[in-house]
């Protein structure tokens, strides 16, 4: 018990006490440098009510949908191809994990270069369906967006079903080739099973992450053309450092933290209470 109370005091400190200081920045009017102006609900009412903010959570639930449904099967495909392979397996994992630590601006710079209708990959390549405008064009600036936040996150992700797939008892596909089940079987019948934990927490952090999505954004599109791209977080980088509204910021921040803790719970509840253990009835 003592032992937890240092990361204790940790959450506390980085965590309750800066949400508990925006909660209380949305009931004020504050231009960022001035005095602070206690309003009430009118930073709450004024957010509400502007038309931007469905677009905003339909834009972020969009990418974060499509987030999840391009990465989860991508995920699992390479965390069970690594756990397999054991000739190379260390040192495709650290390949595989090279795209995690670079930083996301720089990515969001290089691919944005890459993608250049003018001078980027296509010209120097002279392939023509490349030559389009990725960023420029609504449909495929989400589609854009979407490859580049897969392309960066399925690594770490495909590192957790790798450790997953690896505690999976032998003993249970050794049976399954007895009774004479093939890899696909083995995969639908064994695999996915007893991993599917892990596709919840996986799930949890993807669905989560996704909401925070700003410099990836921020750098590629700007959330242009037009507002195609301007999610939750975006929008309330505009409010508050570009229209110095620090109080409707501070209300679409606590809209974020309200959203993914309903999604955290809503992901939590299908894949059970979460305590179970993955082996659990073998």
């Amino acid at each position: 018990m003592w032992l937890a109370i240092p990361a204790l005091l940790m959450f506390v400190a980085f965590g309750v006490i800066p949400l508990l200081g925006v909660l209380g920045l949305s009931f004020t009017s504050w231009n960022g440098i001035g005095a602070i102006h206690v309003t009430g609900l009118s930073s709450w009412k004024a957010e509400l009510k502007d038309p931007e903010l469905p677009h905003a959570l339909w834009v972020t639930f969009e990418i974060m949908a499509l987030s999840w449904v391009v990465q989860t099967p991508l995920s699992i495909l390479i965390g069970v191809f690594l756990a397999a392979f054991k000739k190379y397996r260390g040192f495709l994992a650290v390949l595989y994990f090279i795209p995690l630590l670079l930083s996301s601006v720089a990515i969001s710079i290089t691919y944005k270069s890459l993608l250049d209708p003018n001078f980027g990959l296509g010209t120097a390549l002279k392939v023509s369906w490349l030559n389009q405008d990725w960023l420029g064009r609504p449909g495929l600036a989400i589609g854009t967006l979407v490859f580049v936040v897969s392309w960066q996150y399925i690594p770490f992700h495909s590192l957790i079903y790798q450790g997953a797939v690896r505690q999976i008892p032998t003993s249970m596909y050794e049976a399954a080739m007895i009774d004479g089940a093939g890899r696909v079987r083995q995969f639908f019948s064994i695999t996915l099973p007893q991993i599917r934990y892990t596709i919840i927490t996986s799930s949890t952090l993807m669905v989560v992450g996704s909401l925070t999505f700003f410099d990836l954004i921020w750098v590629l599109t700007a959330g242009g053309p037009g507002d195609a791209t301007r999610a939750l977080a975006v929008e309330m980088y505009r409010k508050g450092f570009m229209a110095n509204e620090m109080g409707p910021a501070s209300a679409i921040a606590v809209i974020l933290v309200v959203v993914g803790l309903i999604l955290a719970q809503l992901l939590r509840r299908l894949g059970g209470r979460g305590d179970e253990s993955q082996l659990e009835g073998v």
